[in-house]
């Protein structure tokens, strides 16, 4: 796979008081609240206090605001990803490995995932986007298929469907979990695990 170009911003200040970090994280935040369309360049300014022009210092376009966030979300799943493919032992272990990490990321980058989860597609960063996580997709079914291969999963799903429905649980995390308040990101992937693997898994 190609690499994609660094989507993690850097700290260069324009006017005292915001970096492109501030904004970023307040750019996806309405985008969240009022969806990516639905937010112009003007709210932005405004809920920053701001004008456009010193947007405009970090940032040239609203759609590179809306790159650097997704792509943020989707560099630390593939990082995941990765990681897994080195875990010794069987497919099914590198699978844990996986929904394990990609709980953590969402727990770590709740905002970056929402917004990445709710893209759909109408512009030509939303479409690269869910070309990734596409991508992403037949990461996890190739690992499923390979742990029913090795005898580990349950062989009367289709594995497609397995991945399907193990990150529709891992994903379903945006529309309940709160950050600060009770279980944290380990003891989440705990309870997803023991939900998960208990009934895809081989007795």
């Amino acid at each position: 796979m190609t690499s994609a170009p660094p989507s993690r911003p850097g700290t260069r200040r324009g006017r005292p008081g915001y970096d492109l970090e501030s904004l970023l994280q307040v750019a996806v935040r309405l985008f969240n609240e009022r969806g990516y369309d639905g937010t112009s360049m003007e709210d932005l300014s405004r809920k920053l206090g701001i004008t456009k022009s010193a947007i405009y210092h970090h940032v040239p376009s609203k759609q590179e605001l809306l790159r650097v966030a997704v792509n943020r979300a989707l560099d630390g799943l593939f990082a995941v990803a990765e990681e897994a493919e080195s875990v010794p032992g069987r497919a099914i272990d590198r699978l844990e490995h996986l929904v394990r990490g990609s709980v953590a990321v969402l727990v770590e980058q709740l905002s970056f995932v929402t917004l990445l989860l709710r893209v759909r597609g109408n512009t030509k960063v939303e479409r690269a986007a869910l070309a990734r996580r596409r991508e992403f997709d037949r990461m996890v079914a190739d690992l499923v298929a390979r742990a029913e291969t090795e005898g580990d999963i349950r062989p009367d799903i289709d594995p497609a469907i397995t991945s399907r429905l193990l990150f529709g649980m891992v994903n379903s995390l945006i529309e309940w979990y709160k950050p600060r308040r009770g279980a944290g990101a380990e003891e989440i992937a705990d309870a997803v695990a023991k939900i998960a693997f208990d009934g895809i898994r081989v007795r």
